[in-house]
């Protein structure tokens, strides 16, 4: 066994201390928040709160879900995560494979690929992009949300990488084999990708989850807002129309407590399933990212 030195000792204990103080500076604010949600009305506004719930009551949850507008927004943040996820990963592979060949496999790559990039540079701005929409119809759908940003050349870059590292032998040996480009990219490609394709997957269920603005210009109905947008409404802009709850229940509990009631379920989904790919991140973005 190796004796660690004094300074090696010394610095794995900062370390470890300025990690434990960064880590409970992110958690805390979160716990804050839970306590306040499950806090009476009287400990709320007099702001007794800290990290502890005082007067504890599920009432500000129960009124939460009794409002129509939140829940159908919930359900729309579910269906947007989830459906512009799985047409962004269709989208990535079928894009990326093709890309990741050499020139002589596949001939005006590089000019496909300059293609892609010049979208990173340029773009077509706010306005056009509105307009766009508009002329198709897509305002106030599903599609508004998810189509416009459905293939993010960052994550396309890191992708077509990643499968240039993998070991072209496994691609002549199923070649031989008589695998077809499409069976080879299934059987071989994908699940040497799990690692990035789990990393970039969460980032794009996190982006479609908290992207809040395309909501707000792409929709002119409140009910058909994603949850991120109807917090917004109510909790920045201080809009409580959207609120669909009987004014006189309302009496009972704090406007605080329903916010960090709001805000903590819109948060909960995304702290489920980042432990399940956290794994993945390192490797995902290493490994496509160490070849040009």
């Amino acid at each position: 066994m190796i004796d660690k030195s004094p300074g090696y000792r010394t610095f794995t204990v900062l370390n470890t201390a300025f990690l434990a103080l960064l880590a409970a500076a992110c958690i805390m604010p979160m716990v804050h928040i839970l306590a306040v949600a499950f806090s009476g009305k009287a400990a709320a506004n007099a702001n007794l709160v800290n990290f502890w719930p005082v007067d504890f009551t599920f009432e500000a949850f129960q009124k939460t879900f009794q409002n129509r507008n939140f829940v159908s927004a919930l359900g729309i943040s579910v269906y947007r995560t989830v459906l512009g996820t799985a047409i962004f990963l269709v989208l990535l592979v079928i894009t990326s494979y093709p890309l990741s060949k050499d020139q002589r496999v596949f001939k005006g790559r590089s000019l496909y690929i300059w293609y892609f990039i010049i979208t990173m540079l340029f773009s077509g701005g706010l306005v056009p992009s509105y307009i766009l929409v508009l002329k198709l119809g897509l305002n106030n759908t599903i599609w508004a949300l998810v189509l416009p940003g459905a293939v993010d050349v960052f994550s396309l870059i890191l992708m077509l990488n990643f499968f240039r590292n993998t070991p072209k032998e496994l691609e002549e040996a199923a070649h031989v084999d008589g695998a077809s480009h499409f069976t080879t990219l299934v059987r071989v490609y994908l699940p040497l990708s799990l690692p990035a394709i789990a990393t970039l997957s969460l980032f794009t269920m996190v982006g479609h989850w908290n992207s809040w603005f395309d909501g707000m210009i792409y929709n002119t109905k409140s009910e058909k807002y994603p949850l991120a947008t109807l917090l917004q409404t109510i909790i920045v802009q201080q809009d409580f129309s959207k609120i669909t709850m009987d004014p006189r229940s309302l009496a009972d509990i704090s406007n605080r407590t329903v916010k960090a009631a709001q805000i903590f379920i819109g948060a909960l989904p995304i702290l489920l399933v980042y432990p399940f790919l956290q794994k993945y991140f390192v490797k995902g973005v290493i490994l496509g990212a160490v070849k040009e």
